[in-house]
């Protein structure tokens, strides 16, 4: 039953709702109405003074009041952090004083006549996560305003915001949920996780839900909603946490017992209802929570515990959907134009769900070089900044965005002028992969006739058309961990079959080379169990290491590849091999079940060629030993470079710090090289330093002659080597690694210049 104690905060709360209900539904003019507002709620409260301050232009403007001289309403005005008004807007926070002079941010505004009043009270009025500006109350006694006259603050507040958006008394951009200091051309910055340009109108990939109707009609209607929205989001919380796959311990157990820890909290729910006891709708009480939540996280300084509010803040939204029936992400609702889509973050699943030809780009507020969705969204060709703070806030749904990851930056609501800029720099990005595209069916030759072979890496069966559009030489990486990322279960080994014979037909005589599944640490799976989280886990528990412990998912690769090259030749690399005896154990543990095959009676590969990653720098220590045993050896340089570093290439203060073109790096690999150019054993680069123009050349320079890149590479490629001789740079960047003086990678950049090798 609604609650009936006039001291509670619902009680108090109500009946404000219950007068403002009136007020909106009458046909007077929006300044009358809230004219009314502060009436009403300073009599409910006791108080001399109440006042509605609303963003416009990107200031607080005094837009109604009672108590303060009516001279100053539309006169007085408070940037964003000015004053009293303008901290609790820009810091979506509630004040409550008994002195306000005393406070630091007190402005003194003398047109208000305001000096004669102590005590003060102030909460934000919110629209979809931005302050639209502050409701405030004011007495002469210096006095603390009790906890109920808060929370019928904070409550009226809610529903103003309503009344405020649907008079259009703010600006378009506040109602679209960004704040008013932001509605104007915001340059944006972030992390570089896959190159690209791109234009778009914003789309959020978890919408928001828009709370219209805040007053109750019926408050055990609103109440029965509520609770038929609990039942179902505690079923589905049970469900996740009872498949086979969520089994066991690690840190997706933890995520879930966190889910069901706040799905059951009598806490939460009480709070809730006394939300709706005080005349909100379920949705409007929901939200109404949530703000508060909201107003907490900010203030936490734990991580664990921040963590722990983010969680809560999700769970909410997943009940704001259940009781507002608005299921689903954008990708099922469909996308009607070009889209660049934000998200805290995404899984690489969320991210195929979307259609390629309207995703254009994705913005992310977290990201790391080494999520899941980042190599996906690599291996589709759609560009992704990421660590972008705030962008849920600064950006509004339907936004104008211009996209340029290559300069790390993304602009919002741009002006005509900027939208010039960057569609003239796109149309010369364009000139140039249309010249690219024309160099498809040339073959990638040095300026001196040496041929190179370029191959793409691939992951995914779209990718496989890549090989003829871009003119390349085949795949060279294809990494087979793709099917088990964006899979809910353990793919079988039917499904594994069909996709490898999918891509070797498609590749015809072109050449294949898989590499087994390089699961684990930071690639963790959560239908494989682990019993502990890794506090480093691209050193962890990972690739070849968890293959050879977890033997029968190798087995089971193993048999898939075997069955899918069947008449063919196949290529097997094995990732992370650190010393002999991991290479020794894969291979061996493929004979088996190559043999086990022939048993069978059924038809075998030609030739099983085998091979492995030079990822780990110990492995470097061991050529003379492994070389022998291999048929080729590839050098993957994303990993090599962290190892070599100790950096970590998802921490975004290291993410750039070290080069590929130092030294230390160029002398490793020219050691390599020279191993094995001694024993004739087929060596090829993987990784995104084969894709950089300058460093490619560095490579060709020293001896490289297969390179395994993007597909947006291979053209570029093409036409720096037909302006590029090796045998003229490689003594000279022998004599610059021999003895290493000054910055080499402004030595290859003079070199490039002057020899017309990279004329961009």
């Amino acid at each position: 039953m609604p609650e009936t104690d006039p001291h509670s905060p619902a009680f108090a709360a109500r009946n404000i709702l219950r007068n403002l209900h009136d007020i909106m539904a009458s046909r007077t003019s929006p300044q009358a109405k809230l004219n009314q507002v502060v009436q009403v709620i300073g009599e409910a409260l006791h108080s001399e003074v109440c006042s509605i301050y609303l963003l416009r232009d990107g200031a607080l403007e005094l837009y109604a009041t009672r108590g303060l001289n009516q001279a100053a309403v539309h006169v007085t005005k408070l940037a964003l952090g000015e004053g009293l008004v303008g901290t609790i807007a820009e810091n979506v926070e509630v004040l409550n004083l008994d002195e306000a002079m005393a406070h630091p941010d007190f402005a003194y505004k003398p047109e208000t006549g305001e000096e004669m009043f102590h005590s003060f009270a102030g909460v934000p009025i919110v629209r979809r996560e931005a302050a639209v500006g502050v409701l405030c109350v004011q007495h002469a006694d210096p006095r603390r305003y009790a906890e109920i006259e808060i929370e019928a603050l904070q409550t009226t507040a809610m529903v103003l915001s309503e009344l405020i958006a649907g008079a259009g008394l703010v600006d378009a951009a506040l109602v679209r949920g960004v704040s008013s200091h932001d509605s104007g051309p915001q340059d944006l910055t972030g992390l570089k996780l896959v190159d690209g340009m791109a234009m778009g109108i914003a789309v959020f990939h978890q919408p928001r839900i828009t709370v219209e109707h805040t007053v109750a009609e019926d408050v055990e209607a609103e109440r029965h909603r509520v609770y038929s929205a609990f039942r179902k989001m505690r079923e589905q919380i049970d469900a996740m946490a009872a498949q086979a796959e969520f089994g066991g311990t690690g840190e997706h157990q933890d995520v879930l017992e966190t889910y069901k820890m706040f799905a059951y909290d009598e806490g939460w729910s009480r709070r809730i209802n006394e939300a709706i006891d005080s005349g909100l709708t379920a949705e409007a009480a929901i939200e109404r929570v949530q703000q508060r939540t909201r107003m907490r996280m900010r203030q936490i300084q734990d991580p664990l515990l921040a963590e722990r509010m983010h969680d809560l803040e999700d769970l909410s939204n997943r009940l704001l959907r259940i009781v507002s029936g608005q299921l689903g992400t954008a990708a099922q609702m469909g996308l009607r134009q070009d889209t660049i889509l934000i998200a805290r973050n995404l899984g690489p699943a969320e991210l195929l769900e979307y259609d390629r030809r309207r995703l254009k780009g994705v913005i992310l507020e977290e990201g790391s070089l080494t999520a899941h969705v980042t190599i996906v969204a690599r291996a589709m060709g759609v560009p992704v900044l990421g660590r972008v703070p705030n962008v849920r806030r600064l950006i509004g749904e339907g936004d104008t965005l211009l996209l340029d990851v290559g300069e790390g930056r993304a602009i919002v609501r741009p002006n005509s002028a900027m939208e010039d800029g960057f569609l003239s720099k796109l149309a010369l990005t364009n000139k140039k992969r249309a010249e690219y595209a024309s160099l498809r069916d040339v073959p990638a030759m040095t300026s001196n006739g040496k041929r190179i072979k370029l191959m793409i890496n691939a992951g995914l069966r779209d990718d496989i058309s890549a090989m003829d559009v871009m003119g390349a030489d085949g795949i060279g990486l294809f990494r087979t961990e793709f099917q088990f990322l964006v899979s809910a279960t353990l793919p079988q080994r039917e499904r594994q079959q069909r996709l490898y014979r999918e891509v070797l037909e498609a590749a015809g005589e072109r050449q294949v080379v898989f590499r087994t599944v390089d699961i684990g640490g930071d690639k963790a799976l959560p239908y494989l169990r682990e019993d502990h989280t890794e506090e480093n886990p691209a050193m962890g528990w990972r690739a070849i290491r968890l293959s050879l412990d977890r033997d029968g998912l190798m087995k089971v690769q193993a048999r898939a590849l075997i069955e899918a090259a069947a008449g063919a030749t196949l290529n097997v690399m094995f990732p992370m091999v650190s010393e002999p005896w991991e290479f020794d154990q894969a291979r061996d543990l493929f004979e088996a079940q190559k043999n086990w095959v022939a048993k069978q009676g059924r038809s075998l590969p030609v030739q099983i060629r085998y091979g492995c990653m030079l990822e780990v720098p110990a492995l470097a220590e061991w050529l003379d030993v492994l070389l022998p045993k291999l048929d080729f050896l590839s050098i993957g340089t994303n990993d090599l470079t962290q190892f070599l570093f100790a950096a970590d290439r998802a921490n975004p203060r290291l993410a750039e710090r070290y080069d590929w073109l130092s030294p230390a790096i160029l002398r490793f690999l020219r050691r390599v090289i020279r191993a094995c150019q001694a024993v004739e054993m087929p060596l090829s680069i993987c990784g995104e330093m084969g894709g950089r123009r300058l460093e490619a050349m560095a490579l060709i320079g020293m001896g490289i002659e297969r390179l395994s890149v993007t597909p947006a590479a291979v053209g570029p490629l093409k036409a720096m080597l037909r302006n590029f001789d090796p045998d003229d740079l490689g003594p000279k960047l022998d004599a610059w690694l021999d003895y290493p003086e000054g910055d080499l990678r402004e030595k290859l950049v003079d070199y490039a210049t002057i020899n017309g090798v990279i004329a961009d």
